[in-house]
Order: structure tokens, then sequence, then C-alpha cells
């Protein structure tokens, strides 16, 4: 497979995958692991496909999460990172590397808050615990089987 077949399946994979395993370093150096919602999901999150449209190039990573959270406390500690997507049914997978940020564009925010999320942000949009990750990868590896390309953003 080359270059760009890859690229045109690992962005067709962070559109139906249904979640984004979100690995940090935790402050001893071990990785951790979650899964968090994916919202390049075009049947999941449609309204946020016009916005991820833009970003087809940069493969921009957003994750809602809790300022409270380890993710979070991690990230400022050291923040190299990678997001996996994936479809194990068809054993194919995109990882994605680099340094994450905690976003602080209020427009970014505002682009992905969903008002059922005040259950968790009782203050809304302007809750102090919620925040937004965001990661602009340097390092790309799309796999499908045995057949798999690398490249750098």
């Amino acid at each position: 497979m080359d270059e760009i077949e890859a690229k045109i399946l690992g962005l067709q994979l962070m559109e139906v995958s249904e979640m984004v395993y979100f690995t940090t370093l935790q402050l001893d150096g071990h990785p951790h692991t979650r899964a968090l919602w994916n919202y390049r999901n075009r049947k999941s999150f449609s309204r946020l496909w016009p916005f991820f449209k833009e970003h087809k190039d940069d493969y921009l990573v957003l994750l809602g999460t809790n300022t409270s959270s380890g993710k979070v406390a991690q990230i400022k500690a050291d923040p190299r990172v990678c997001a996996y997507y994936c479809d194990p049914g068809d054993s194919r997978g995109l990882t994605l590397i680099g340094d994450a940020e905690i976003t602080q564009d209020m427009k970014i925010k505002e682009t992905l808050w969903d008002p059922q999320w005040k259950f968790y942000y009782p203050e809304g949009l302007e809750d102090p615990d919620y925040t937004v990750l965001s990661l602009r990868p340097k390092k790309a590896r799309y796999y499908h089987r045995l057949d798999g390309c690398e490249w750098t953003l």
C-alpha cells in the first residue's frame, strides 16, 4: 500500500471508528490508554462533520474531558500521546503520534459542546472542569491486515 492510499483509508477509518483509544504517559512514565468518544465519527457526531472536513490533511484529533482528569495532568507533565482508531473485525487501524495540547480556544470548545453535557459540566460551556484536548499528529501509521504504511505529517 502506498502513502496516498494509506492516508485516504486512514481518514475513512477515523470517520467510522466508534471510539478513539488515547494513550498518555503517567507520571511514572508508564503508558495509560483509555477509550474516548471519536468526534470524527460521521454517524455519531454528524453535526461536527463540516468542522472536521476542514482538517483532512492534518488529521486533527479533539477530545473532550474533565480538567480534573488524570490525562490533563499527564499531558501537562509530558505532552507525548498516541491516538488509535481501529476496526478489529477487519484487522485495520490508524495510529497517530504527537504532542497533545490543552485547548484554550473557546470557538473549538463551543464547536464540540453538546447541551447534554450539562449533566457533567453544570456551568455549561464555561464550566472550569470542561476541557478540550487537541492532537495535531507528527507521525501516522495505517495498516490493514499485513499491509501498512507510515508517514510524517
